[in-house]
């Protein structure tokens, strides 16, 4: 159960600032699940337009936390890393539910289990929680697709 600072983190991820969600990763077992930290902080971009009287991190930015997760995880698994070759990316979503509102201050907590893989859609169980509080789950599909379109 290897854990990973920022500059791990940034060597399995090609997401930067702004869009980077995961700030380390306190625990990842290649083909099976990871644990993965984002540091909510008030200083986030779009905090001040969702919403200037009550800042609350966007939900779709909260699965966008849960995908880098598992990005990480199927880098891990597969033992490559980004490249300008292939990209990483979403193949769907399905039974998202947000529980309660994230917000600054707060530290995310997401857990991602890898469910299966067929065809190189990879199927995930994922969980993001505050305080040991489920704030949010979905089940996601990711793809690697090469930059022709063939799966990796």
């Amino acid at each position: 159960m290897a854990e990973m600072d920022i500059n791990q983190v940034l060597a399995h991820l090609p997401q930067r600032y702004p869009i980077l969600m995961i700030d380390r990763v306190e625990a990842c077992e290649p083909g099976k699940r990871i644990v993965a930290l984002k540091n909510v902080s008030a200083n986030e971009p779009y905090f001040q337009g969702h919403f200037p009287s009550r800042p609350i991190m966007p939900g779709v930015l909260i699965l966008e936390a849960m995908a880098q997760a598992a990005g990480i995880l199927v880098f891990r698994t597969m033992e490559h890393k980004p490249s300008n070759e292939y990209l990483y990316y979403y193949a769907g979503i399905d039974r998202a539910r947000f529980k309660r509102p994230v917000e600054p201050g707060d530290q995310l907590e997401i857990e991602v289990e890898i469910q299966g893989s067929k065809r190189g859609i990879w199927k995930f169980a994922c969980a993001a929680r505050v305080a040991g509080a489920l704030v949010a789950q979905a089940e996601i599909l990711c793809t690697v697709r090469t930059l022709n379109g063939e799966a990796l």
